[in-house]
């Protein structure tokens, strides 16, 4: 428990040491009174494993280390070793470990978001004392699109890189009319940059390419987004067959409903005449009759 006090009590008292601003890009140092701080800048990707070090010391010659921690989330946290025992009040997954040489360094599982910020190493060994400032940032890739757009009646290729930390950079092969736009949001960068294409220009060489940070470069291919896309006098030519279409179903229905008028017109007139049938029916009867009339007078004539 005393161990542990004693860190602790370091940890405040290097910590009120070190309060001055700490400037520099990549490695630098810089002095405020007695203690000389080494400056550095790094950054790594999201999801990758860091290791963090602030001395060359094996363990046999360190006597101590420890690590003021100020994230970007405003959380502020030590994490110390001495005398073979180890101090953790960041409570976050981080840890110290030793490399097979012995050499101390800080351990990051899974980086992310929320791991951004300073780390602050102060590491004593027999016969001097080491000051880290270490600027940590995360890296994230964008995401990546690009497509052909219409903009008044010109043709404009459009590359974007979404959602990147830090921002993007965008070229094209091409040269023209470029217009690009950069925007932040909680942290996090948009690139966007438009081409004007010239009238006749070939798009088959149409290329933008994308670099970022510590990532492979992205070369962005317009060609085949202008073959997935359908051009223009295909429209014009699937709407004429459709009026076309239309057109004849429209002309074989009118002749259908034709056809359907006559016949019922037809069955109409055939109904006023009486059936075939019936005459011949009538006819043998009429004639029965006269046959029979003309014996009748002729046998009153021999009568009379």
């Amino acid at each position: 428990m005393r161990d542990v006090t004693w860190i602790y009590a370091v940890v405040i008292f290097l910590s009120s040491e070190a309060r001055s601003g700490v400037t520099g890009t990549n490695q630098s140092t810089t002095v405020n009174s007695s203690t000389v701080y080494v400056v550095r800048h790094v950054a790594f990707i999201r999801g990758s494993e860091v290791n963090l070090t602030c001395s060359n010391k094996t363990w046999n010659d360190m006597i101590f280390v420890i690590w003021n921690i100020t994230l970007q989330t405003k959380k502020n946290c030590q994490i110390g070793y001495s005398n073979g025992k180890s101090v953790d009040f960041c409570k976050d997954g981080k840890s110290l470990r030793n490399t097979s040489s012995a050499l101390s360094y800080l351990h990051i599982s899974k980086f992310s978001d929320s791991d951004e910020g300073l780390y602050k190493c102060h590491s004593v060994y027999k016969g001097g004392i080491d000051h880290y400032a270490i600027h940590v940032a995360i890296i994230v890739p964008p995401s990546t699109s690009a497509w052909l757009d219409r903009k008044d009646n010109k043709m404009v290729a459009v590359c974007r890189a979404e959602r990147g930390k830090p921002a993007a950079s965008i070229t094209w092969s091409l040269t023209g009319n470029i217009s690009s736009k950069e925007t932040s949001s909680n942290g996090f960068f948009t690139v966007e940059s438009r081409l004007e294409l010239l009238e006749g220009m070939d798009t088959e060489n149409l290329s933008c390419v994308i670099r970022h940070q510590n990532s492979t470069e992205k070369i962005m291919s317009f060609a085949l987004k202008h073959e997935k896309g359908y051009p223009p006098w295909l429209y014009v030519l699937i709407v004429g067959v459709i009026i076309v279409l239309l057109a004849g179903f429209v002309f074989f229905a009118q002749k259908k409903i034709i056809t359907l008028r006559r016949c019922r017109q037809s069955d109409t007139s055939a109904s006023k005449w009486p059936p075939a049938e019936d005459v011949e029916e009538v006819e043998p009867y009429a004639s029965y009759v006269q046959r029979e009339n003309s014996i009748y007078n002729s046998s009153a004539d021999l009568t009379t």
